[in-house]
């Protein structure tokens, strides 16, 4: 009799992992996800037209990309394009360029690629952003070298081990991932003169961007800035590009792309940006 009880609930029970796996999230989906909402990769690898990315060259490389006293920045190929993109590359050597910044011929990758940022990215998603790009459409396009006025390190530290991401139930830890790692926001809002300063500038705005837009400034994205913002307008800054006066914000905050966050991404980041130590 007790045996015939539990039948019924061990049936239930298999079923629901069956469709627990049935909706589990592929590498493809999560790198489709991150490649064109959080992590956006074509904000800077995707050449841009007066109306935003251009038809047909998605992931080809933009140049000029960057300029500053330090370097001219020119964003490579990285579509699978065998002689232009990296379609000769193996998975391992897309992942150590993207978390060590070196080349499968050993060179350096320099600013603003935020390596030291991208250590901290888990296995899963770098996998699931090798997934995206292997599925892009090879464009042949020769993107001409970055121009350092600045010595590159040899290394960005030792090689990278295993790394897993924060569980999203932790909505504040989950929301440092997001922001860092793979977003990246707190590279670029903690720029000085010298590079990212995340000991005494973390998330303090203050650098300027020059290109086509004309010159923008990082915000403080600390409570100092943004303290007296609510959640929803915050999301809207961070989506839309508009302030809370409806001013709008410039270029290179990539819009277009962080308009894709899911909800739950969103607010754990704000979460985030709420423990920031004020700047």
């Amino acid at each position: 009799m007790r045996a015939k009880t539990l039948a019924p609930a061990i049936a239930g029970a298999a079923l629901l992992v069956m469709q627990g796996s049935a909706m589990a999230e592929t590498p493809l989906e999560r790198g489709t996800y991150l490649m064109n909402a959080v992590v956006a990769c074509g904000n800077c690898h995707t050449p841009k037209g007066p109306t935003g990315d251009i038809p047909g060259m998605e992931m080809a490389g933009m140049a000029p990309m960057e300029k500053t006293p330090g370097f001219d920045a020119n964003a490579p190929n990285i579509t699978p394009d065998p002689d232009t993109g990296i379609g000769k590359w193996t998975d391992e050597q897309i992942i150590t360029a993207i978390r060590e910044g070196k080349r499968p011929d050993g060179t350096i990758i320099g600013p603003p690629m935020p390596i030291g940022l991208y250590r901290g990215m888990s296995d899963d998603d770098a996998k699931a952003i090798v997934a995206y790009l292997r599925q892009v459409p090879a464009v042949k396009n020769e993107i001409p070298k970055s121009v350092y006025r600045m010595p590159l390190p040899p290394s960005y530290g030792p090689p990278v081990g295993t790394v897993k991401a924060p569980s999203p139930d932790d909505k504040v830890a989950y929301g440092a991932y997001l922001a860092g790692p793979l977003a990246h926001c707190t590279e670029c809002h903690s720029l000085t003169a010298k590079g990212p300063d995340f000991e005494n500038n973390l998330g303090g705005g203050g650098y300027e961007f020059h290109g086509p837009w004309g010159v923008s400034v990082a915000a403080n994205i600390t409570p100092t800035g943004i303290g007296d913002k609510s959640d929803d307008a915050i999301k809207t800054m961070i989506t839309a590009g508009l302030r809370p006066d409806g001013a709008k914000m410039l270029p290179p905050m990539g819009y277009p792309y962080y308009a894709n966050m899911k909800p739950a991404d969103l607010d754990a980041i704000v979460a985030y940006l709420r423990t920031l130590p004020p700047k």
